[in-house]
């Protein structure tokens, strides 16, 4: 995935479709602490006033080559997809001793404490194509995995390889400004791995050696 930073608004609208997609239970910070989120916006500001610089910073999972979650975890509950390149959970394993939380460098993992329905949404108006969860387990985001294996299966009928842009995850698919780009990076004529070699092109915490999969482009 690759994310603009220069056509980020702020607006939040991939944090709400990602929480609706994905079934992601409600949590209230101001009452209990407590906030659950695949898809959290975090606002930078520089300077002083008038003279404000506002960056908005939209951190989905980073689904990194290297992650240190996946060797952190002792039932193995968060393993490495290889054939999509992503990171996943396996609800059924995970125990929730949050060691995949202590080690993610980038705090974008959440942890389950009520059930997926949460307590404002009706049993009926869960998304059917996602893998149900129960209270006591540690989420992410997963680029929309349902929507990928969707597309995975049109495509194997169809006798034909997936086409760049057919997968648009939820954050994708509702993102304002058009600041998100999701696709192939082996692909060399893909538009994210085209992106990812431009000069406005960065990862996160690349000393640490995690690769992450998650390009940001610099707000010129």
């Amino acid at each position: 995935m690759v994310i603009d930073l220069l056509r980020c608004v702020g607006c939040e609208a991939c944090s709400v479709s990602c929480k609706v997609e994905n079934n992601v239970p409600n949590g209230n910070y101001e009452r209990d602490g407590r906030s659950i989120l695949w898809n959290r916006v975090i606002t930078e500001e520089r300077g002083d006033h008038p003279n404000v610089k506002r960056t908005y910073w939209a951190r989905p999972c980073f689904h990194c080559e290297n992650p240190s979650c996946v060797k952190a975890c002792p039932v193995k509950a968060t393993y490495k997809d290889e054939e999509r390149g992503l990171v996943l959970q396996d609800y059924g394993k995970c125990i929730g001793c949050k060691s995949c939380m202590a080690a993610c460098p980038y705090g974008v993992r959440s942890f389950n404490w009520r059930k997926p329905s949460g307590t404002n949404i009706s049993e009926g108006a869960l998304n059917p194509d996602v893998e149900g969860r129960y209270a006591g387990v540690v989420e992410k985001c997963t680029f929309c995995i349902h929507k990928i294996r969707a597309a995975e299966e049109k495509a194997r009928k169809e006798n034909r390889k997936i086409k760049d842009g057919e997968i648009v995850p939820a954050c994708v698919l509702t993102c304002m400004g058009k600041a998100r780009f999701f696709g192939d990076l082996n692909d060399p004529e893909s538009t994210v791995s085209k992106l990812a070699r431009t000069n406005r092109s960065f990862t996160l915490k690349e000393h640490l050696g995690h690769n992450p999969k998650v390009f940001w482009l610099k707000s010129i």
